[in-house]
């Protein structure tokens, strides 16, 4: 009895390490580091945890999680309502149509499908910022965010990767 009971709270704390470790990034992001300007342009670390968990594990990160991630984000990021939700779920649905396109293939390919979608999520996010405080938003900031999300893909997707192998083999 306690054994079964063990094996199923093991199964259900690895089914939920995706949907957990998007939101850890969450948090991290919104961590202050007394940097000037930094938060302006930091990277967007839970995008590239949904690129991935879409990919390789789109079971374990369904969609109203990604929108419930995007919400959080708005929250804690002080981006209008809606706007990352909106984003994320756009991504998860990006990635998730092209799913059988990148499985297999090397890194520089993903990191390329990457770079392209996240170009593709900032312009979105840009516009509908602009267009909900009725106002430009520097383009440049949008500029600095994308290339500081696309420097760091490579690292979060390594730690990713390496976590989805060590525990999550046996979902």
């Amino acid at each position: 009895m306690t054994s079964g009971l063990w094996h199923r709270m093991d199964l259900l704390a690895r089914q939920l390490t995706p949907s957990m470790l998007t939101l850890a990034l969450v948090v991290i992001n919104a961590v202050p580091l007394h940097v000037p300007g930094l938060a302006r342009v930091a990277p967007l670390l839970p995008l590239m945890a949904i690129y991935h968990w879409a990919i390789f594990r789109p079971r374990l990160l369904p969609a109203s999680v990604v929108f419930l991630i995007g919400l959080l984000q708005d929250v804690l990021g002080g981006t209008p309502i809606g706007v990352n939700a909106l984003v994320f779920i756009a991504v998860y649905g990006a990635v998730l149509s092209q799913k059988r396109f990148f499985m297999g293939k090397s890194f520089a390919i993903q990191w390329l499908g990457f770079a392209l979608i996240a170009a593709g999520a900032m312009a979105i996010s840009w516009a509908a910022v602009s267009l909900l405080s009725v106002a430009l938003v520097e383009a440049q900031t949008v500029v600095f965010q994308y290339l500081l999300t696309l420097g760091l893909f490579p690292t979060v997707a390594w730690l990713l990767l390496r976590w989805q192998r060590a525990f999550l083999r046996q979902v």
